[in-house]
């Protein structure tokens, strides 16, 4: 019972933060036309979360392992909260940038208790859809404010940021009241109560132990997979809209087809859990990691009409967005406990880089005159890359001498 109140409790807590992190692209057309920012200024807008998000996951996973997985993550549910309700009251690009920067570092130290709370609570063998069902909230969250978005009109982007300030600030208190700590954490501080020579040697590791071990290429792979997926994620999820109604779709059909991404990320999260677990492992992670940059190009070649369009940004988003559960479902199976939270915190701030690189490089090739199309085929070389890796790390995990 227990467990399941965790992995509902973290899908919620994951479903708030996939609205708030796409909250920014979605809004980003209305307060486009109020603001008139720059390319390279709305570029910084998008970046500045994710840059939060670097600081909260470094911090937030390394206060995991001394304070507690729970207390971290309501605190900052609580941070991300106040901060998305200020972005509405937001006068100019700059103050819209800062409110998103203080909201990155509640966001940042959310996630990796998330991540780490679905895999200490699931059941052995379950680890996979645990965390998969959990990462499933966050496209959720996106389908759920592009919805908003489609609903409301682009004049009325202030209330997206209402939106996704009231529910993590109802749903904090809810969680410190309800949500059990982590158990495995519980019993790593009741070693820590009654030092045994095993305690000792995790305490004396300290940090350092995410790269010692046999850990150190695999925490390498992981780090360069997140990274790379995570500039191509955010780059989409920030330019998608813009992108495809300069291709020529009106606003409501642009933000019907992000719905669509966010939905294909949902179902292929979902899927993919229980897919990892099973037989058909090597084959899911193949397809999902070859796939993606044949989509990218399908969908710079598309013609604008929008039955192929949507079809294609449908099956990217469950490939891009499977390719995220597949990294977040990987990461806590490589540390244990005494140091998963700073062992995911770390991989996810390393890949908060690229999702702070990828809007601005997706603004930087826009006021250098790239059309729509030209964007997309620029991205293939780092989609190519982002895939090796990842399969690297499929394939390295899958060797003795790297235990879960």
């Amino acid at each position: 019972m227990a467990a399941r109140a965790t992995i509902l409790f973290c899908l919620l807590a994951a479903t708030c933060e996939g609205f708030d992190l796409q909250a920014a692209g979605v809004a980003a057309a209305g307060l486009a036309g109020e603001f008139r920012p720059t390319p390279d200024a709305l570029g910084s807008f998008f970046s500045a979360s994710t840059l939060g998000l670097f600081v909260g996951a470094l911090l937030g996973g390394q206060l995991s392992d001394r304070i507690g997985r729970k207390r971290v993550l309501v605190w900052s549910i609580a941070l991300f909260g106040v901060f998305s309700a200020l972005t509405a009251g937001a006068w100019d690009i700059q103050s819209l940038t800062i409110a998103r920067l203080l909201t990155g570092v509640g966001l940042g130290g959310a996630l990796p208790n998330l991540i780490a709370l679905a895999a200490e609570s699931a059941a052995p063998g379950r680890r996979h859809v645990s965390v998969a069902l959990v990462y499933a909230g966050n496209p959720l969250g996106g389908a759920v404010v592009s919805l908003v978005s489609l609903l409301i009109g682009g004049a009325h982007w202030r209330i997206i940021f209402i939106l996704g300030g009231v529910a993590p600030l109802l749903l904090a208190p809810v969680m410190a009241r309800y949500l059990p700590e982590s158990a495995a954490f519980i019993a790593l501080r009741a070693e820590a109560a009654a030092p045994s020579p095993r305690a000792q040697g995790n305490a004396a590791r300290g940090v350092s132990a995410i790269l010692r071990d046999g850990r150190g290429t695999w925490t390498a792979l992981l780090w360069a997979s997140f990274c790379l997926e995570l500039l191509i994620l955010y780059l989409l999820l920030n330019w998608l809209p813009l992108l495809m109604h300069e291709a020529g779709m009106t606003r409501a059909q642009a933000s019907a087809a992000q719905i669509g991404f966010n939905f294909g990320g949902v179902l292929a999260a979902l899927t993919l859990g229980r897919l990892l677990e099973g037989g058909g492992r090597n084959l899911t992670i193949l397809i999902t990691f070859l796939s993606m940059p044949l989509l990218i190009w399908a969908l710079a070649r598309a013609p604008v009409e929008q039955a192929p369009m949507f079809a294609i940004v449908f099956l990217l988003g469950c490939a891009v967005l499977a390719a995220q559960a597949f990294l977040y479902a990987q990461a806590p199976r490589g540390y244990p406990t005494p140091i998963r939270g700073i062992g995911v915190g770390a991989a996810i701030a390393v890949g908060r880089l690229g999702s702070v690189i990828g809007p601005k490089l997706g603004g930087a090739l826009k006021s250098a005159g790239h059309s729509s199309s030209q964007l997309l085929l620029d991205l293939l070389p780092i989609v190519v890359l982002g895939s090796v890796c990842a399969l690297w790390l499929a394939f390295h995990r899958m060797r003795p001498g790297v235990a879960d």
